[in-house]
C-alpha cells in the first residue's frame, strides 16, 4: 500500500448550469513533501466549509485502481490524478478492504478511517456531466476520508502502513451500501453505529433509518 499522487488545490470558480459555482474539487498533483495538518494539506482548502473539509474529512484519498475503469467510462485517456478531487491517490486500498477505524501511518502523518465521499453537485461540474453524481455513487468507487491523529508530512512514493484494525470491520463499502440501499439490514445498521471513529451525522441517518424501520 502506497501513495501514488499527493494532489491539492484552492477554491476556484467555474460554470455550470448557467451559474458560477465555487470549488476545491480541482486538485493537482505536487511534488516534494507536504504537510498533513489537522483540517486539511498546506495549499489545499475546501470551499464550503458547511459540507466539506473539517476534521472528519481532513484528507481524502481515492484509489488508483479506479483511475482505469473511469478513463475507460468518461472516454478520458488522459484524465490525471487528483481529478476527484482526492488528496491522496492510493494503491492497494479498496473500498471493500477498509474499515471505518482502521488507522494508518502515511509517511510522518497518521490518520484514521472515517467514511465514504458522498458526492454533491460539484463533481458533476467538475466533469460537466449531469449524471455523474448518480454514476459515481452507484458505482461504488467513492473513495474515503480520514481524520488526522498525527500531523506529519506526506510524499508521493510513502509506503501506507496499517497501524490497527477497527475490530467491528465495518468495511467503506459496506457504509455506503447502507446508505444508497432501500432495504435496510438491520444487523449491518446496528454494527455501523458502534464504530467509533463513525461521524455523528452517518450514525444519526443510520439510527433514524433504524427508527423507521425496526
Amino acid at each position: 500500500m502506497s501513495v501514488v499522487s499527493v494532489n491539492v488545490g484552492l477554491p476556484r470558480e467555474v460554470a455550470w448550469q448557467g451559474k458560477m459555482v465555487t470549488t476545491a474539487i480541482f486538485k493537482e498533483p505536487v511534488d516534494g513533501r507536504v504537510a498533513v495538518r489537522s483540517l486539511n494539506l498546506d495549499g489545499d482548502r475546501q470551499a464550503d466549509l458547511s459540507v466539506h473539509g473539517g476534521r472528519e474529512k481532513a484528507v481524502y484519498a481515492y484509489p488508483v485502481e479506479h483511475y482505469r475503469q473511469w478513463r475507460a467510462e468518461l472516454a478520458d485517456g488522459a484524465l490525471p490524478y487528483g481529478a476527484f478531487g482526492e488528496n491522496l491517490t492510493t494503491g492497494g486500498l479498496r473500498e471493500g478492504a477498509v474499515h471505518v477505524g482502521d488507522r494508518v501511518r502515511v509517511g510522518s502523518a497518521e490518520l484514521v478511517v472515517t467514511q465514504p465521499r458522498l458526492p454533491c453537485y460539484k463533481l458533476a461540474a467538475r466533469f460537466q456531466r449531469a449524471d455523474m453524481v448518480k454514476r459515481f455513487l452507484a458505482s461504488g468507487r467513492t473513495g474515503f476520508y480520514l481524520a488526522v491523529l498525527r500531523e506529519g508530512a506526506v510524499g508521493a512514493g510513502d509506503a501506507i502502513e496499517l497501524l490497527a484494525r477497527d475490530e467491528l470491520g465495518v468495511t467503506i463499502a459496506e457504509i455506503t451500501r447502507l446508505y444508497v440501499g432501500k432495504d435496510p439490514d438491520d444487523a449491518a445498521l446496528r454494527r455501523a453505529i458502534r464504530v467509533p471513529a463513525l461521524p455523528a451525522s452517518w450514525r444519526a441517518h443510520f439510527l433514524e433509518r433504524l427508527g423507521h424501520h425496526g
